[in-house]
């Protein structure tokens, strides 16, 4: 009970930023970076271990943004020019120019040399088909339920061999659904495609919508918890999973990962307190609003150390071991 997480991605280390920039200018082999990459990720997988985190995420060292890296890694896509995503925040939007395939497995290397780190478990991560369809450009199917489905086959491939590589824990994202309520019943199909036969525990971290004009359809999504904001809103949105009864796995969002300030241990402790007025004890897990890459590592390790202390004190009053 209250296993705590994070949602997937931290912040780049100074070395990477400088390394990706000279890789893309031809300066250093891609030999290189990967290693950097890799001394980065061992170096997040130790420090989750050290403050006791209980299910630990690789930190996506190896990732830019969370389409175009997937998008580049299958046939069938090609790249625009600069698009504002938010903010001054600019990324490569993809480009469905074809059949969408994928000719090898995209995110089982990372995954199991983060998991061979660790004796704890490292989730699989990945961006849904439902996402990567709306936050891409399609030149190649007739409408955008052609295009979510064809790349839902895609990447039950990859899910499918993340868990033969040993994931216990695959993460799907799907922060798309929440700004398109009126297409829920085609994110459910598609991700009905990505978890078919899949036996280890799935996630879905859906965040920053109306969750109103989702719930209680949310309960159908197909996977085993979800994960959710809560923290960035002031827990505004709890109201919504008063009634009906909130049914699956709840992953509860008490860090703003959109913020600079660093929550104390009574801020977190009291927005626990207020997730579990709503969802039973049992099936709740803890960690940020999102992923964490926007903040500094500086910020990132006080925000995390601050989230475990406030569940450790937390566990320890409700008796739990």
């Amino acid at each position: 009970m209250l296993f705590t997480t994070s949602v997937g991605s931290f912040p780049k280390p100074d070395y990477i930023t400088k390394a990706r920039a000279m890789f893309s200018r031809g300066e250093i082999a891609e030999e290189k970076l990967h290693s950097l990459e890799r001394k980065a990720t061992y170096d997040w997988i130790r420090f989750q271990e050290e403050i006791g985190i209980d299910i630990l995420v690789h930190g996506e060292m190896e990732r830019g943004d969370m389409v175009t890296y997937f998008a580049e890694r299958m046939e069938g896509f090609g790249t625009s020019g600069l698009v504002r995503s938010y903010g001054n925040r600019y990324y490569r939007k993809p480009l469905i120019t074809g059949e969408i395939k994928r000719t090898s497995p995209i995110t089982v290397e990372t995954f199991r040399y983060a998991q061979d780190l660790t004796s704890k478990p490292v989730k699989g991560m990945l961006t849904g088909p439902y996402t990567m369809m709306d936050w891409s450009f399609n030149e190649h199917y007739p409408g955008r339920k052609d295009a979510a489905l064809a790349l839902a086959k895609v990447i039950h491939q990859e899910v499918a061999d993340l868990e033969k590589a040993g994931a216990k824990y695959i993460q799907i994202d799907e922060p798309a659904l929440s700004t398109r309520p009126e297409e829920i019943e085609l994110a459910i199909e598609a991700m009905t495609i990505v978890t078919r036969g899949i036996k280890s525990k799935t996630i879905s971290h859906i965040c920053y919508g109306d969750f109103s004009k989702i719930y209680p359809r949310l309960l159908d999504f197909p996977v085993n918890q979800l994960d959710l904001e809560f923290a960035n809103s002031n827990f505004s949105n709890l109201e919504v999973f008063r009634n009906p009864k909130f049914t699956k796995e709840i992953a509860v969002g008490v860090i703003d990962s959109h913020s600079h300030i660093i929550e104390t241990k009574e801020k977190v402790k009291a927005n626990i307190k207020m997730a579990l007025e709503v969802f039973p004890l049992e099936k709740v897990y803890i960690d940020p609003d999102c992923g964490l890459k926007t903040r500094t590592v500086e910020e990132t390790r006080a925000k995390l150390k601050v989230m475990v202390e406030a569940v450790r004190e937390i566990k320890q009053e409700l008796g739990i071991k």
